[in-house]
């Protein structure tokens, strides 16, 4: 829980010109990265360039060069801004519902909503698996490591729902994470690639009877086993 103590003075903002400069980079840095995300989720993080993101935010590519000694650094950054926002968005708002079937449930709808909002503008983990799947380097590296974050929360999740006796004890977790991350994937080719128009619904349904098949007996009202 965060401390509601008063702010010791070394944590005051650094006032100072070397401060107020600091702080300034750090903005133009953001709207660098900001920027760089948006043509990455049209283009691609191979699309990215110096020059590209420099004429996008109306500066030099001197400049631009100065926050980020290479473009391999700057789509690093975009990978981490991306993945940023995506647990903002997708997994910690469901920290605060109980633990068990409702937090998967949450986890799961965030997802889909922002598959949803992606099926215009892409996605940079579906995306960049396919142009460095075959790429080792610290690009890459950067975005397994991203998305193996996220399907260790998935799998979290999962193990909560049954050890909350949510989802019965004979539920493969390994199992259900992996089928539910390909809905997302399925849905997001069909709706994007193949313009599906019932590709999220039918994700829905899919996961509805994930939980179904993996339910715990008395939630199905069949009679629990006996010992």
């Amino acid at each position: 829980m965060r401390s509601l103590s008063p702010p010791h003075p070394s944590d005051a903002p650094d006032l100072s010109r070397d401060g107020r400069a600091m702080h300034k980079g750090q903005q133009t840095k953001a709207a660098i990265v900001d920027v760089a995300l948006s043509l990455a989720t049209q283009m691609g993080l191979e699309g990215l360039t110096i020059g590209a993101v420099a004429e996008m935010a109306g500066m030099s590519k001197s400049g631009v060069f100065a926050h980020f000694g290479s473009r391999e650094e700057l789509q690093i950054s975009v990978i981490r801004e991306y993945h940023q926002r995506f647990e903002q968005e997708v997994f910690y708002p469901v920290l605060k519902q109980p633990r068990g079937l409702p937090r998967l449930r949450a986890l799961f709808a965030n997802w889909m909503q922002r598959t949803s909002a992606e099926i215009d503008s892409g996605c940079i983990y579906i995306s960049g698996a396919v142009e460095f799947d075959d790429r080792p380097g610290p690009v890459r590296d950067a975005l397994a490591s991203s998305v193996q974050t996220w399907m260790k929360a998935l799998d979290r999740a999962v193990r909560m729902a049954v050890a909350q006796g949510d989802l019965g004890d004979h539920t493969d977790a390994a199992q259900v994470s992996f089928e539910i991350h390909g809905l997302i994937l399925a849905s997001h080719y069909e709706a994007r690639f193949l313009k599906t128009t019932t590709a999220l619904s039918q994700a829905q349904r899919s996961f509805e009877q994930i939980l179904l098949r993996n339910a715990a007996p008395q939630l199905m009202g069949a009679p629990t086993r006996s010992h």
